[in-house]
């Protein structure tokens, strides 16, 4: 069972901790030290997607050589302000053929992100893929 713990320091100012042992700061002031803990869930999106694409392209031995993974979201306008919409864009870099590139995203999606899964329940989430370097890939269609 995963656990997870948050401290208040001092202001508006937590330190959370999980299971693994690792820290992080947390701020919800107007003046931020911190990500806030909605910054967080998408930073969280980002990374549970990411290592999804980096698995599979790595499976499918796609000689990718970056990735870089952005969400923007937008919140609904009442409480509990959960996220509506979300957009991912992921950056890649490399000889990957964009057939291997979707199939990727798209298995991140359906099959695989548990953070994805979450946030489904109440944001639309959509994805874009730009690839660094577009010559590199003429040949890798």
């Amino acid at each position: 069972m995963i656990s997870a713990k948050v401290r208040w320091t001092d202001h508006e100012r937590y330190i959370g901790e999980a299971s693994s042992h690792h820290a992080v700061a947390m701020d919800t002031a107007t003046e931020k030290t911190a990500s806030t803990p909605m910054e967080l869930v998408l930073i969280a999106l980002c990374g549970c997607t990411a290592s999804d694409v980096v698995g599979i392209l790595r499976k499918k031995r796609e000689p990718f050589t970056t990735l870089e993974v952005s969400a923007s979201g937008e919140r609904a306008s009442g409480y509990p302000a959960v996220y509506t919409e979300i957009k991912l864009v992921y950056r890649i870099g490399g000889r990957v053929s964009r057939k291997a590139m979707d199939d990727a995203v798209r298995l991140s999606k359906e099959k695989y992100c548990s953070v994805s899964a979450m946030l489904e329940k109440t944001a639309k989430i959509t994805a874009e893929i730009e690839y660094i370097n577009r010559a590199s890939h003429e040949g890798a269609e």
